[in-house]
């Protein structure tokens, strides 16, 4: 599988012409579908600071999901292969994001803090090393231009 080119491929439609159009800053809604074949729909807008709709995903949310849930696959990968048992992964990542003066903005860092469940706790420091090689591994950590930590913490 060595330089194997993948696509992903799929369809955004903005939901939020209120039937004017972007007539004014203030007519019409950020709301956004992101949809794939035989998938669930994605609700998205913009930061609710921005007139989005708290209730939907954010493009700055998906993100942070998307580093967290790479790192998380490859970790998982790494310790099934170490023979590491994990029962539980339930992360709480944290991203910052800097916004100029003039409205543009971009992320400093993203902070991952799993909290991993091992069969065994005794394999904890075995495991801790497992984050650096599933950062290396991980195809969106590896495509930011800001740093991706982890704060991982270990149970039985």
């Amino acid at each position: 599988m060595s330089d194997a080119l993948h696509s992903y491929t799929l369809t955004l439609r903005w939901t939020g012409n209120t039937g004017e159009g972007t007539k004014t800053y203030q007519s019409y809604q950020r709301d956004y579908d992101v949809s794939a074949e035989g998938k669930p729909v994605i609700a998205g807008s913009a930061d609710p600071n921005y007139r989005g709709d708290a209730t939907r995903w954010n493009p700055e949310e998906l993100l942070v999901a998307s580093l967290s849930a790479c790192h998380k696959l490859w970790f998982l990968h790494l310790a099934a292969t170490a023979k590491i048992v994990v029962t539980d992964y339930v992360d709480a990542p944290v991203g910052s994001m800097r916004v100029d003066a003039n409205g543009g903005g971009q992320f400093t860092a993203c902070v991952l803090m799993p909290t991993i469940t091992l069969e065994n706790v005794s394999d904890s420091e075995k495991a801790q090393s497992l984050h650096a090689k599933a950062h290396a591994m991980c195809f969106i950590a590896r495509s930011v231009n800001f740093p991706v930590t982890v704060e991982a913490s270990y149970c039985a």
